[in-house]
């Protein structure tokens, strides 16, 4: 209800999209790139790892492999550090404010990529251990950045464009898994280029190994760079009006900060203020939450973890089913940093064509088809493309076929951001109340992270061996997980064209609607009686 609105809070949802509206997608999506980058970058290398420190010396004519529980632990420890950052920084960033925790999420992710690349030790398990240790707490600056770039988006935008802008910082996660494929391909190829004549040795393993083992440190630090380069300009900003006015009570800085960023002259209402706190003092798991609020946060939490089940299995693990659809050789085939570079192409490929692609579809359609409708169809269409992918794997993974399989695979993608990848993102940051947005995004996303963690211990062992059968298996179940998340999607509602404060009741509407069916309740036990 507009009219109960604050004025800084109407301005906002009124202004027309600026200059700054671009500024402030642009560093806050560059902290996405970043995370996308370091968490998927390490797919690319992976193999790489497993040929320099845990080459078969048993059997000569086998490639040095990651055993399971290495494999796992390396690509699995950064995602149990992002679901504890996400936690400790969305919870951080209602009762601290969203600037303050924001800049401190960028130089952890920073000094973590760095060391990432670093990691030393004597042995195999000294260097691996080393590794996870730092890949952990990167994962954790990465999960800081989740509820803080939604939450700060969110609370920029107007509510006409909000969901494109929330979005589009969403959408630089494609740009840096591109990024992690491409950065990966020029690395190796450059390594590859200084020595043309590398060789096997009788374990497959490069000759030259010491020249390697810098490939992928190379890529795991260049994973700070971004980061590094929008650090001045995320301290820059200014603090949301919104948490200003409505968690801190000031409305005077509130209307002073937000009048500098859109350029007009904003009343502070400091009494108005008041009344607008009173009507939403109700803690985060009081009665009058879970009534208000429960089924969505049931809502975005479900769906996030189903999807992230599905989401992550396929990047994490999409590395062994390469080569069956024909886009890398068999690993005796090439050496350590031939393999590399293939396995980097391939994911170049399919997430410039399938993933990148259905993110900025999202941006384009979501407030003329709603984010509702967006999730319903991503997580439906995934599902039956897996269901077929599945059932029909074993003909798929012909050569014939290869090209068919490649295109299924990548529709995949495409719908995933097309849909719940991109809407579960969004709707966390819309439909809960200023002082604890930050922390419901972030249950919901440490959910979403508890599912990727499903998958990078449980589904990822399906493809690991390349077995057939475990791989069809594999892809049915995540067929039944995206229906699941169909189902789920009901439990939320549509969000677009309405201003945060109606979303959540913080205008005084549920207050207002709950008298009147209270009244309405009064007056029918009285005639009843």
């Amino acid at each position: 209800m507009a009219s109960n609105n604050l004025s800084v809070l109407e301005a906002l949802d009124t202004a027309k999209t600026q200059w700054y509206h671009a500024k402030a997608i642009v560093i806050a999506g560059m902290g996405f790139f970043t995370d996308a980058y370091d968490l998927f970058c390490i797919s690319t290398v992976s193999k790489l790892l497993g040929r320099l420190y845990y080459s078969d010396h048993s059997d000569g004519s086998a490639p040095g492999k990651l055993p399971t529980n290495i494999n796992n632990a390396v690509i699995g420890v950064a995602l149990v550090g992002t679901l504890s950052g996400q936690l400790v920084f969305g919870w951080l960033g209602d009762k601290l404010g969203r600037k303050k925790v924001y800049g401190i999420t960028l130089i952890l992710m920073v000094i973590c990529a760095i060391c990432s690349g670093l990691s030393f030790g004597y042995s195999p398990k000294a260097v691996i251990t080393t590794l996870c240790f730092f890949r952990f707490w990167l994962g954790f600056g990465i999960g800081g950045d989740y509820p803080l770039s939604a939450t700060i988006m969110s609370e920029y935008a107007n509510k006409a464009t909000r969901g494109a802008f929330i979005a589009a910082v969403f959408a630089m996660q494609g740009m840096g898994i591109i990024f992690a494929g491409l950065v990966s391909m020029i690395v190796s190829h450059l390594f590859l280029k200084a020595n043309p004549a590398v060789s096997f040795d009788k374990n497959h393993v490069l000759s030259t190994q010491k020249n390697a083992d810098y490939a992928w440190r190379i890529v795991l630090m260049l994973g700070a760079l971004p980061a590094l380069l929008t650090y001045y300009w995320r301290i820059k900003m200014p603090e949301t009006g919104r948490y200003t006015a409505v968690i801190e009570g000031n409305a005077k800085q509130a209307a002073a900060d937000m009048g500098r960023v859109l350029d007009i002259e904003i009343r502070a209402e400091q009494e108005k203020l008041a009344k607008f706190k009173s009507n939403n003092d109700y803690p985060l798991w009081s009665r009058k939450f879970v009534q208000r609020h429960g089924r969505h946060l049931i809502g975005t939490m479900s769906t996030w973890f189903l999807l992230d089940i599905a989401f992550y299995s396929q990047n994490l693990t999409q590395k062994d089913i390469f080569p069956v659809m024909g886009l890398t050789k068999k690993p005796h085939q090439v050496n350590a940093l031939e393999e590399m570079f293939e396995t980097s192409r391939a994911m170049f490929v399919i997430a410039m064509f399938g993933t990148f692609p259905g993110y900025w579809f999202t941006v384009a359609f979501i407030e003329k088809l709603g984010r509702f409708n967006i999730q319903l169809m991503g997580f439906f269409m995934m599902s039956i493309f897996m269901f077929i992918i599945g059932i029909k794997y074993e003909s798929l993974a012909t050569h014939d076929n290869r090209w068919l399989f490649s295109v299924l695979y990548g529709l995949t993608f495409f719908f995933a951001n097309f849909g719940p990848n991109s809407t579960t993102f969004v709707l966390p940051a819309e439909l809960f109340p200023t002082r604890v947005r930050s922390t419901c995004h972030a249950m919901s996303a440490a959910a979403g992270k508890a599912g990727a963690m499903v998958s990078a211990f449980g589904i990822q062992r399906y493809t690991l061996d390349g077995n057939q059968t475990k791989i069809k298996k594999a892809m049915i179940i995540l067929a039944v997980t995206n229906m699941l998340g169909f189902f789920c999607t009901f439990l939320v509602t549509e969000t677009k064209g309405r201003s945060l404060e109606e979303i959540s009741g913080e205008d005084g509407s549920k207050d207002k609607a709950e008298t009147q069916m209270s009244n309405r309740g009064g007056d029918g036990e009285e005639q009843e009686v």
